[in-house]
């Protein structure tokens, strides 16, 4: 099983990216998906999440509003689109699927960075002021 992120470069602050993350391996289509980040000094954090169907997601405070996660299951693809980006958003953003659960879409699991067990490499994204 292999995630792998990619479309991370640099930007400037009031700029936008979109981040994808191709699974390989096998099919996440009953899983929920998500993005977490960490930042030069800091710890990973959650960024946002979306349920196996796309029904529910969820953000971050710091990102609500100017990021939005979507899925593809008949790609077995995820992205995140990242607008009105600031210098705060530095950090190598990885992508992340949990196999085991299948059709969850509980704020508990889905936003918890030990409920997911399927990591990418990361993408760095950085945003100058």
């Amino acid at each position: 099983v292999q995630l792998q992120a990619f479309g991370g470069g640099l930007v400037q602050a009031g700029g936008s990216l979109r981040l994808s993350c191709a699974a390989s391996g096998r099919t996440f289509s009953s899983n929920y998906m998500g993005w977490f980040r960490q930042a030069p000094g800091k710890e990973r954090e959650f960024v946002a999440a979306i349920s196996w169907n796309g029904g529910s997601t969820y953000y971050a405070d710091s990102v609500q509003g100017r990021f939005t996660i979507s899925r593809d299951n008949t790609k077995n693809a995820m992205s995140l689109q990242m607008n009105d980006l600031k210098p705060e958003d530095t950090a190598v953003y990885y992508c992340a699927a949990d196999g085991s659960r299948k059709y969850y879409s509980g704020r508990y699991y889905l936003t918890g960075e030990s409920n997911y067990d399927s990591w990418g490499q990361g993408t760095l994204v950085t945003v100058s002021s």
